[in-house]
């Protein structure tokens, strides 16, 4: 796009480097980003940017690569106050006996509303600019997504037991339907169904589920095939594998959002990109919990988009996409034995389209395209442990940190500004997790 002589703009990011994502493969050199109504109008070399646009501000980034905000697809944001209360442990013995536990004890509207907060903080740091969330009191994490200026797509959670949240499935169902509706018109905010996974939900509520889907046109968000020991119940209880029952009770379609996806074989593979569903690959997570390796450049080459999670801090324990993208193209090389799995551009776009993609929000945000919310993110690469840089989308994959992120803007407003937190949103916060840490110690 090429802007008339003399147009105002708001904002003009000037980037050594700029990676739009899409078209895919770019990395533009000495380019610009134009910013007006929380939206960019254009994306041109610089040169022609200073002599055709008139910025209210500018921002001049000389030694920094600007991508798209970061898309965490699969989190579990209030989880963040478990940091590091139970490791070590496999995913069940884990749940059952350290995490299901100090949940029915602890979380509560406040606990959800002050750990959602220390995750956008932690995100935002990071480069993250979207999340995917499922959790309990999800009115508590709308308000805090809302305040901290990350945008969200919270879930409506489903489970078949009890907890301090919602009495029955029916009740979750309920609860967070009506939270929709309270948030329904705010911008930043979406909302997925989001079942917890095939061995807590029951097939009268997933057949409701289905039908909300269809009826509300949202996305649906689950765990599936994470664990072996989850398929083995399965064929134990219902007579197939989880991902059929899913088939079965009209669950698999482009809505879908296979959180995990590790055990998969070919015949899964295929109907995943048959049905057009997304899953959402969680290295750390799963290397953690060691649930398994999951092929991730086989779903790749199959068609099936497949973007990136960090999972909660429980079971992570950064929500740290970058990190994310560098050990899933490590792991996608050593799982397929071959070292052109999962190159650096598709890694990138794992973290950020495809995750949008998955959401039904690439129109919207994940590339940086003209007409798309301005979700941004700035990489400082000049720092000397990253010298010399030869290809800046290699250097986000394989070498930077989430400590080089210094820029983030979303919807055009800026959230990070000199590897800071911008403004006093998060003012207090440190207090609120002490209390948390005391009550849970």
């Amino acid at each position: 796009m090429n802007p008339a002589a003399t147009e105002s703009v708001e904002l003009l990011i000037e980037a050594r480097w700029v990676i739009p994502v899409h078209p895919a493969g770019l990395a533009l050199a000495d380019h610009s980003v134009a910013v007006r109504d929380g939206r960019i109008v254009a994306l041109l070399p610089t040169a022609e940017a200073r002599q055709a646009l008139r910025p209210q501000q500018t921002v001049q980034l000389d030694t920094h690569v600007l991508l798209p905000g970061l898309v965490n697809t699969h989190t579990h944001a209030a989880m963040s106050l478990f940091r590091g209360y139970a490791d070590d442990m496999p995913l069940m013995r884990w749940l059952q006996e350290k995490i299901w536990p100090a949940e029915m004890e602890h979380v509560s509207e406040d606990f959800v509303y002050d750990g959602t907060r220390l995750a956008c903080a932690e995100m935002l740091l990071g480069g993250i600019t979207c999340a995917n969330e499922m959790y309990f009191f999800p009115g508590a994490a709308a308000r805090a997504f809302l305040e901290s200026g990350l945008r969200a797509s919270v879930g409506i959670i489903a489970l078949e037991f009890p907890s301090r949240y919602a009495s029955s499935a029916d009740d979750y169902l309920a609860r967070g339907l009506a939270v929709r509706d309270r948030f329904r018109d705010e911008p930043s905010l979406g909302f997925c169904l989001a079942p917890h996974a095939p061995y807590t939900v029951s097939n009268r509520t997933f057949e409701r589920i289905a039908g909300l889907a269809e009826e509300l046109d949202l996305p649906v968000h689950l765990h599936v095939h994470e664990t072996a020991e989850e398929i083995r119940q399965s064929l134990a209880e219902h007579g197939v594998r989880p991902l059929e029952r899913l088939r079965q009770l009209g669950l698999v379609s482009p809505r879908l959002i296979a959180v995990h996806a590790v055990h998969l074989e070919e015949a899964e593979i295929d109907l995943l990109s048959r049905e057009g569903a997304s899953a959402v690959h969680c290295p750390s997570s799963n290397l953690k919990l060691a649930s398994g390796l999951a092929r991730m450049e086989r779903l790749r080459s199959r068609g099936v988009n497949v973007a990136l999670g960090t999972d909660g801090a429980a079971s992570n324990n950064r929500l740290d996409l970058l990190g994310e993208m560098r050990l899933a193209a490590l792991l996608a090389k050593g799982v397929s034995g071959s070292p052109e799995a999962l190159p650096a551009h598709a890694a990138i776009a794992a973290a950020t389209l495809n995750g949008a993609r998955a959401l039904g929000l690439e129109a919207q945000i994940g590339s940086i395209e003209a007409g798309k919310a301005a979700d941004l993110v700035a990489v400082d690469l000049g720092t000397l442990p990253l010298a010399p840089c030869y290809d800046p989308a290699s250097h986000l994959v394989y070498a930077a940190e989430r400590s080089n992120v210094t820029e983030v803007w979303v919807g055009g407003i800026h959230r990070v500004s000199g590897g800071r937190l911008a403004g006093d949103v998060f003012e207090g916060l440190e207090s609120k997790v002490c209390m948390w840490q005391n009550r849970l110690v």
